[in-house]
């Protein structure tokens, strides 16, 4: 199923962290000088029950060969039901990149705590090694002409 890859493909990842606990993973990982891959684009957002599966799919249009959904323990949700919505979404999504085509190694959830950098480390390192052998996403670049030409026309 996975393209064939060379030695230098280096897959582009989205990851939606959560305010609360994933994203300051990420932050104390970087901070400890802890090593991963810098493959990851960390998304900032309040919590992981408020990603639309539109969100992912979008990341997967513009280009992104894998995205990594993480978010608090269930029983650590700062919102107190965000964790457990996030997983429900995650199912929704999950579904949806089935019926792209697109191998089920390109998507990940996580559940991270504030307190497990090196938990976050691990993962993008997992993460990053597991869409590498699948390789680049078949969707990456399938944007018309007319969709880059309204984008070019919203910076102006």
């Amino acid at each position: 199923m996975g393209a064939e890859v060379s030695e230098e493909f280096e897959p582009k990842i989205v990851a939606f962290a959560c305010n609360w606990c994933s994203y300051p993973a990420a932050d104390s990982a970087g901070v400890g000088r802890m090593q991963y891959p810098s493959n990851v684009r960390v998304i900032r957002v309040m919590c992981a029950g408020r990603i639309n599966p539109s969100f992912v799919l979008k990341a997967f249009e513009l280009g992104a060969d894998g995205v990594l959904v993480s978010g608090c323990h269930i029983e650590d949700c700062h919102y107190l039901f965000g964790a457990r919505r996030a997983g429900d979404q995650y199912e929704k999504v999950e579904q949806l990149v089935h019926l792209l085509g697109l191998e089920k190694e390109r998507l990940r959830l996580e559940r991270i705590s504030a307190a497990e950098a090196p938990k976050w480390a691990q993962v993008i390192r997992d993460f990053v090694a597991d869409v590498k052998k699948v390789g680049r996403s078949p969707l990456a670049g399938i944007r018309s002409a007319s969709d880059e030409e309204k984008e070019a026309s919203w910076k102006q």
